[in-house]
């Protein structure tokens, strides 16, 4: 029979050795952000002074070159106007030029937990290139910003207008918009189904530059700047979950 004292001390050392439980960050403030493994996840609300409401975001883990976060917002007012964009930026996905690129695997699973009637919003990759190898996204020495829209609901449009139609990219066809904000040209690629959204997605991201280059001479002898993904909410509430997310460059 075991006695009450080796059980008494083997129940201590089982309380000792258990793991300690990672705590998921929430962020609340209009740029707050938090560095977890290869990502940083940014509540960035740049817009929020057009509207009335409040969001904050949740980073609940990363391991290897996955992430999982989920950001919560409720937002009125200027219907046509983007209050924030909750992101995540892979700090290695970066700093290097398009002709030396030969690979940009992504994965990308997500879900609204709760959305409300009328949504205005879109699930997006924001791709910047530049000049210098040291660039930020929407920074000074920023060419080109590239929107892959996965999702945009409530009949938001990108910047500027309809380019070309129907653009096969990796399985899945898109319309391709283009426009200027501020000191760079943006080229935004969207669903050419209105209405589709794309939960599950898992391909090369590297096409969509190669596009670019052979049709709209964009150079190769600009770096990728930043790979960001997120949402950006411009009215309505909405809970957006992002089971997994995951960039690399090869």
């Amino acid at each position: 029979m075991i006695s009450s004292v080796l059980l008494a001390a083997a129940a201590a050392l089982g309380a000792v050795a258990a793991p300690i439980e990672e705590r998921a960050t929430v962020l609340t403030g209009q740029y707050t952000c938090a560095t977890s493994g290869d990502y940083t996840l940014c509540q960035n609300q740049w817009g929020s002074a057009n509207g009335v409401g409040s969001q904050n975001s949740t980073l609940v883990s990363t391991s290897g070159t996955d992430i999982s976060w989920t950001t919560t917002y409720t937002w009125a007012n200027n219907e046509n106007d983007v209050k924030t964009y909750a992101n995540v930026l892979n700090n290695n996905v970066l700093g290097v030029t398009l002709a030396s690129i030969t690979s940009l695997p992504t994965t990308w699973d997500w879900s609204y937990t709760s959305e409300s009637s009328g949504l205005r919003a879109d699930v997006s990759y924001d791709m910047w290139l530049g000049t210098s190898s040291t660039g930020t996204a929407a920074s000074s020495t920023s060419s080109y910003e590239i929107m892959v829209w996965l999702s945009g609901l409530g009949g938001i449009e990108p910047v500027g207008s309809l380019l070309t139609s129907s653009v096969s990219i990796d399985g899945y066809t898109w319309n391709l918009w283009s426009g200027t904000n501020s000191n760079w040209e943006v080229y935004s690629f969207i669903p050419a189904t209105s209405g589709t959204s794309i939960t599950s997605f898992s391909t090369n991201l590297l096409p969509f530059f190669t596009y670019l280059v052979t049709n709209h001479g964009v150079s190769t002898s600009l770096y990728l700047n930043a790979i960001q993904t997120g949402t950006e909410a411009f009215t309505g509430t909405a809970s957006l979950d992002i089971s997994t997310f995951s960039v690399a460059l090869n």
